[in-house]
């Protein structure tokens, strides 16, 4: 199968456009100039993310980032937000499993000066008690939320259920309303202190910036960042979750949601393609894939249904969502399962297989037309390790991938005794009772 010309192209990011650069304390930057408007992005990822923290504390990473916006040592609330705002840009800190994640739009002509302001904020907050207290009140109050939506408890019990709550990704990164409502300041303190370190730590960049002047300003304000050398994180061993029906009732709801699913293939799996591509073919290509035709058009059991693959640094998931009446929970879980079943057990044909495969390469050119899309394929191509060729070479990684592959990775990962189901909903069905 020959590259198609927009994969060929020379504005394809890749070794020869991408200024890439590790200072001595471990902060990876990669550079791709875009003048085209004057404009600059950055993405960036910090190695201090849930991981690190310990079930009781859940929420903690999270609760972290979102106070680094909340003052510092240059900058106390009311001055960051007229810094960002006052010039129209965007700065964002979030928290997720492995990371803590930046993103940075602002005008080129003012990108310096919040760069300026990000080295301030991730290596000076300030935990001011007043605005630890004002951000736990709205954090409780969206866990509160969230706790309402049947879809989320779903997404929650699931992931509990197939990694157990001991295990980071099986605990939401949000935390819960017994432990973020336990957290210190002196908490939040420690987890900076021991865990925010430009060691092996991503800045990623795109836009109208010269690649040389651009760096060196990153050297001057992170360069002298030290941070903590970071301990290796540890994981208990994966669950044999197989085989477990869960089920969360929530009365007075007037919907079910229900995810069913197995224990997917980490990021750097050499299934990973293989599994990628008849994920598209599960639930994704089209409306939805076989999963939206069978389950939602034809039989008409579902709201929504699709299927999700879930690829972190150490495991991952693989699993079908969906959206129900209750009175038709039964029917769409043993619909979904047959779906799994037939993926693993029939050949996927040459022309279903070649559309999903046009579809992944295909819409990798229209991700790389903003700023934002290209800082976060390099974020990802440095995070992960793929290597600055990546996007040269992703099309030959789907198109490699063979019936067979798709058949034999169906198999292994969705079988039906390695699946498990979880419904939130009105009714609690026949199933275990939710103890997550």
């Amino acid at each position: 199968m020959s590259v198609p010309s927009a994969l060929r192209s020379a504005a394809l990011p890749g070794p020869e456009n991408i200024a890439r650069m590790t200072l001595p304390n471990g902060l990876t930057i990669l550079v791709r100039e875009n003048h085209a408007a004057p404009l600059a992005v950055l993405h960036g990822s910090l190695r201090a993310g849930a991981i690190y923290e310990r079930p009781e504390q859940a929420g903690l990473a999270s609760f972290v980032a979102g106070m680094l916006t909340r003052g510092s040592a240059g900058y106390d609330y009311a001055a960051f937000n007229e810094a960002v705002e006052s010039v129209g840009a965007s700065l964002t800190v979030s928290a997720d499993v492995h990371s803590t994640d930046i993103g940075l739009t602002a005008l080129a002509e003012d990108f310096d000066d919040l760069l300026a302001l990000l080295a301030d904020i991730l290596q000076f907050p300030t935990f001011a008690e007043e605005h630890v207290e004002r951000l736990r009140r709205m954090k409780l109050v969206r866990i509160q939320e969230r706790d309402q939506d049947t879809g989320s408890i779903a997404s929650q019990r699931f992931y509990a259920a197939l990694f157990g709550r001991d295990h980071a990704y099986g605990r939401a990164t949000g935390g819960y309303l017994e432990s973020v409502g336990a957290l210190q300041p002196a908490d939040l303190h420690d987890f900076h202190r021991r865990y925010y370190s430009p060691q092996g730590a991503v800045f990623a960049l795109s836009g109208a910036v010269d690649a040389a002047q651009i760096t060196d300003r990153i050297a001057a304000l992170f360069g002298a960042w030290s941070g903590p050398e970071l301990p290796p994180h540890e994981l208990p061993p994966l669950a044999q979750a197989g085989g477990r029906h869960v089920f969360a009732p929530m009365p007075g709801k007037v919907q079910s949601d229900l995810m069913v699913g197995a224990h997917g293939v980490p990021r750097h799996d050499p299934d990973f393609y293989a599994a990628r591509v008849a994920n598209c073919i599960l639930g994704q290509f089209g409306m939805m894939g076989r999963l939206g035709e069978r389950v939602r058009e034809e039989q008409g059991l579902a709201y929504y249904c699709y299927s999700s693959l879930v690829a972190e640094q150490d495991a991952g998931a693989w699993l079908a969502s969906a959206g129900v009446n209750p009175e038709d929970v039964d029917d769409a879980v043993a619909s979904v399962l047959a779906e799994f079943d037939r993926l693993g057990e029939t050949a996927v044909g040459a022309e279903e297989l070649a559309d999903s495969q046009a579809y992944l390469t295909g819409v990798l050119p229209l991700t790389l037309e903003t700023n934002e899309g290209v800082a976060d394929a390099l974020l990802n191509m440095e995070w992960h390790g793929l290597g600055l060729d990546y996007l040269q070479r992703y099309h030959s990684l789907i198109y490699g991938v063979t019936a067979d592959d798709v058949r034999r990775v169906a198999r292994q990962y969705l079988a039906p005794e390695k699946c498990i189901v979880v419904v939130a909903g009105p009714d609690a069905g026949d199933g275990e009772p939710d103890a997550l």
